[in-house]
């Protein structure tokens, strides 16, 4: 996990946030992560796992954070995901996006769309005319205006977490 540079509290949650779980939970997890990110698709198993096993206190938040100067197919692989949130099937595609990290070019993210139940035609259009470009860097924003510098950072109710391993001993605690 990346240690902020400095660290600070995550910005409150935002109507467009990608939210699992309920508003009342004690827990509130926000995650800035980078699907071509090995590191996050590894905290990607255990956030499942997570979010099953304590779905009524815990509220997860996916916030992105490409890192573009490492990963070259990050930036459309957020978009996509942004895309398909337009048509409401957000978790689906950032399920399997991460469940399919290690291919992620256009032609990739298209399957991934049609699997998703999308609308190719207006998927497509989508990540062509680089709609939701700006929606992605709104969240970059925020992580680099909460100290976030990599990938995976996770906040936990406000507090940054250094240690991911420690991430559901410290959401059982909490809830």
């Amino acid at each position: 996990m990346s240690r902020p540079s400095s660290i600070t509290r995550p910005e409150p949650l935002r109507p467009d946030d990608h939210i699992l779980g309920p508003d009342s939970a004690p827990v509130t997890v926000i995650a800035y992560c980078d699907f071509e990110c090995p590191f996050c698709g590894r905290a990607f198993v255990r956030a499942k796992r997570l979010r099953e096993r304590f779905a009524h206190q815990l509220r997860w938040v996916y916030r992105h954070f490409p890192l573009i100067d490492r990963h070259p197919f990050a930036q459309h692989a957020a978009e996509a995901s942004e895309a398909a949130a337009e048509q409401g099937r957000f978790w689906v595609m950032h399920d399997l996006l991460f469940e399919h990290q290690e291919d992620l070019e256009m032609e990739d993210l298209y399957r991934y769309a049609e699997a998703a139940g999308l609308d190719l035609p207006q998927f497509k259009a989508d990540l062509h005319g680089r709609v939701h470009a700006s929606r992605v860097l709104e969240d970059v924003r925020s992580g680099r205006r909460s100290g976030v510098t990599g990938t995976p950072t996770f906040f936990l109710n406000d507090a940054w977490l250094e240690d991911d391993d420690r991430l559901e001993d410290m959401i059982g605690r909490a809830a």
